[in-house]
């Protein structure tokens, strides 16, 4: 059955939403998760790094992850690398989609992947030379991030013309999506739709995707900043969760459960069920209960016949 969509919603929790607690979620919550996200309809899920555990040990189990992932049916399953030798993992271990990350700052690159912004992106133009060299991989969607394209907590503010060119030796390098990124929350919404909007003139018909996060509250409001100038695809956290371990001051993604919620009120289909979604919330509660959970809608409802609901059905 195909469901249509105005806006994709990814699901980055099982990734971003565990890389900076200190709690390990195990395999086979990790796997429930996803499956019942999946059936509550988010069509992608990045469900883990290919790091060196030692660094993230939260994704020693990346291969079993992205295993299970793969059985369930229609997901696109999607994992983050750092460099070619976690693109090469992510190759091998049959990820539909593998976002590379770099930072528009050089300063949280280095602290990051350890590496300086140009030295990343000869990495990922070897990343998609390895991808071609095997038709079982051409396949694979190549999406390229760029960190902190707002605002660092080391450097402070960001040029929007570093961003820019970063975005442009991207499409020379063949990347197939960008993902711009907001990893410390610096972002407030006219910056964002004049941002999105430069980058809509490089990418030309290319999917733009914007990741925020909420350190400063601005995040739902960046996300509507970004619909205004065209972007249709976003990435959230279940409850809030995540942040960059590297980045001082980093908190949580926008709530998944939220995001949908302002989508869909704004006549904006996504094909997620909300209220299965925020049924979602107890795998996670269940299998770390420490980590607290965020989220206006999981706490106050939903409104009495939104469209969509049990409710609104009965009518």
């Amino acid at each position: 059955m195909t469901i249509e969509r105005d806006v994709v919603v990814c699901e980055v929790g099982p990734r971003d939403g565990l890389q900076i607690s200190r709690n390990i979620m195990a395999t086979a919550a990790k796997l429930e998760w996803i499956a019942a996200e999946a059936a509550a309809g988010v069509p992608e899920i990045e469900v883990c790094s290919f790091v060196p555990p030692k660094l993230l040990p939260q994704f020693e189990d990346a291969n079993e992850v992205v295993a299970g992932a793969l059985k369930v049916p229609g997901l696109t399953v999607s994992a983050l690398v750092p460099n070619r030798i976690g693109a090469e993992r992510a190759f091998h271990a049959g990820a539909h989609k593998v976002n590379f990350v770099l930072s528009a700052s050089e300063s949280h690159n280095l602290r990051n992947v350890r590496r300086s912004t140009d030295e990343s992106l000869e990495d990922f133009r070897r990343i998609v030379e390895l991808r071609d060299s095997r038709a079982e991989w051409r396949r694979i969607q190549l999406c390229g991030g760029i960190s902190t394209a707002f605002g660092c907590t080391i450097e402070g503010p960001i040029s929007e013309d570093a961003v820019v060119r970063l975005a442009e030796k991207y499409v020379e390098c063949g990347v197939d999506k960008l993902s711009i990124a907001d990893t410390v929350g610096y972002a407030n919404p006219a910056q964002v739709k004049r941002m999105f909007t430069r980058l809509r003139g490089v990418a030309g018909e290319m999917e733009l995707t914007g990741h925020f996060h909420d350190t400063r509250g601005m995040g739902l409001a960046n996300v509507y900043a970004a619909l205004e100038a065209g972007v249709r695809s976003f990435d959230a956290s279940l409850g809030g969760m995540g942040g960059c371990p590297w980045a001082p001051g980093a908190t949580g993604n926008i709530v998944t459960e939220d995001l949908v919620f302002l989508l869909e009120a704004g006549g904006l289909r996504t094909g997620i069920q909300i209220e299965r979604l925020i049924e979602v919330r107890k795998i996670v509660q269940r299998a770390l209960p420490d980590e607290p959970l965020y989220g206006g809608v999981a706490k106050a409802g939903l409104p009495l016949g939104f469209p969509g609901t049990e409710e609104a059905l009965k009518v």
